[in-house]
């Protein structure tokens, strides 16, 4: 018994799990409100992307493409980055936040980004006196990381970008969700409404999961503005609730400004929601609520009406994200279901000495195994042996033909979710979302006994 942490041994990759830098870029771009970031690649790089936050959100998103061709890649993309920042300011007049997002093409070429911003904003200057665009460069090369780089990228450097000076204390509290939904951000909003706590989220995207309104306009965009960015310089802390997304961020605040970083896991589950809730009242000074009180024990109750009878020793593979994957396991564990299997979809060193994995480590009292660098091979390919028993998977709709050969039971969670109506909007964070995700996963199981004619299942529940 024990955990074992490798790496995929293949130089190739047969169906990726995570997606590029850019991608992540973008999806941390997006959150900002007046923002349209430039995507300095080819088409593809933006019309992909796209589609992933259409199918996973139902709805459209402004992003738009330098579209290199193949004699930017002879001579440069520069002309394409001042026509692209130019055409954007000249058609949008709202705009006030531009990332140049980079990709493999534009990196690999050596396209000085920096350099050229410079130039873009004296030709700014010249046309718009009386405008302040914010050109802010994103390096993310698609050939290293994936999108969890990509988002902490584009995350810090809008934050180095837009918050140059220190400013008056606010009150506020600085929040970093990372990559997360728009019903979990509902969530962590009702928290700090619930503790009486203003909080700046950076980034705000809870029109994601956009109102029509009565007349008829529709709002699907960012919430987080210039000014609350300028403003995390004066704020009484940074609470950072991704370690591989956001700490970036807050250590850059704290470094440069003092701010207090803050650095917690995500929320996922009873004890990492515990642990939210009593930081927050550390920094704050306001108390814990009786009202969250009772959500907690509400969702004990429920959580203990589902574990002993249907999750005890039920074997899980998780992939997508780390964040996700490590608290999903964590989660997995209060369950008393067993993280059999962990793919993380890029080849950073960091995850074999995530905490989370080295508390799950010593307390597993099965075999467990890590594999980081993995793509969708890897977990058909264990499927396969008849002695890996896995019950459940818990992973994002990618792998669901995966889920279907093998025929075993997959709960739709991460990035990108399109098979499933509305996952978006319902939270897998905090109290309220550990019940959803416990009550969905129990749901599963029980649709898959159904489908598979097992009877032993109506005794279970009877």
């Amino acid at each position: 018994m024990g955990c074992e942490v490798v790496t995929k041994k293949r130089q190739g990759i047969i169906n990726p799990i995570s997606d590029c830098q850019p991608a992540g870029g973008q999806f941390a771009a997006i959150g900002m409100k007046d923002c349209i970031p430039l995507v300095h690649g080819g088409q593809g790089c933006v019309m992909f992307v796209r589609l992933l936050f259409a199918q996973h959100f139902k709805e459209n998103f402004d992003i738009a493409s330098s579209s290199l061709h193949e004699d930017s890649a002879v001579f440069g993309g520069k002309q394409r980055i001042h026509d692209g920042v130019m055409t954007l300011a000249r058609r949008y007049p709202n705009l006030r936040i531009l990332p140049i997002i980079t990709t493999c093409s534009s990196e690999v070429i050596g396209d000085d980004i920096e350099g050229n911003i410079n130039i873009c904003n004296k030709m700014l200057k010249e046309e718009f006196p009386d405008r302040q665009i914010y050109l802010v460069p994103v390096h993310t090369p698609s050939f290293r990381s994936s999108q969890v780089g990509g988002y902490a990228e584009c995350l810090k450097s809008v934050v180095k970008t837009i918050a140059k000076e220190k400013v008056a204390p606010t009150g506020k509290l600085n929040v970093f969700p990372g990559w997360i939904n728009p019903g979990d951000q509902a969530e962590l909003q009702h928290y700090f409404y619930a503790m009486g706590v203003d909080a700046t989220f950076l980034f705000d995207i809870a029109d994601f999961d956009s109102p029509i309104m009565p007349d008829k306009s529709i709002h699907t965009h960012g919430r987080t503005t210039v000014e609350d960015i300028q403003n995390s310089s004066g704020a009484v802390g940074s609470l950072a609730l991704a370690r591989y997304e956001s700490f970036a961020a807050a250590d850059h605040l704290a470094q440069t400004f003092e701010v207090p970083a803050h650095k917690l896991d995500t929320p996922y589950g009873i004890a990492n929601t515990d642990i939210m809730l009593r930081k927050i009242s550390e920094i704050t000074g306001k108390p814990i609520p009786e009202s969250l009180v009772r959500e907690r024990g509400k969702a004990i109750d429920a959580l203990q009406d589902l574990t002993h009878m249907f999750f005890a020793d039920k074997r899980i593979a998780i992939f997508g994200h780390p964040d996700l994957v490590f608290g999903l396991a964590e989660f997995c564990v209060e369950l008393e279901m067993k993280p059999a299997l962990l793919l993380i979809g890029d080849d950073s060193t960091r995850y074999k000495r995530d905490p989370r994995l080295l508390a799950i480590k010593e307390k597993a009292d099965w075999d467990m195994e890590v594999v980081c660098n993995a793509d969708f091979w890897e977990l058909e390919k264990r499927l396969k042996q008849p002695d890996y028993k896995i019950d459940m998977i818990l992973g994002h709709s990618k792998g669901r033909y995966v889920a279907i050969d093998a025929n075993v039971p997959m709960v739709r969670v991460g990035f990108p979710s399109f098979d499933r109506a509305g996952l978006y909007r319902h939270p897998i964070i905090g109290y309220r979302g550990a019940v959803e995700l416990a009550e969905s996963m129990a749901n599963t199981l029980f649709s898959h006994m159904e489908y598979t004619k097992d009877r032993e299942w109506i005794l279970n529940v009877w």
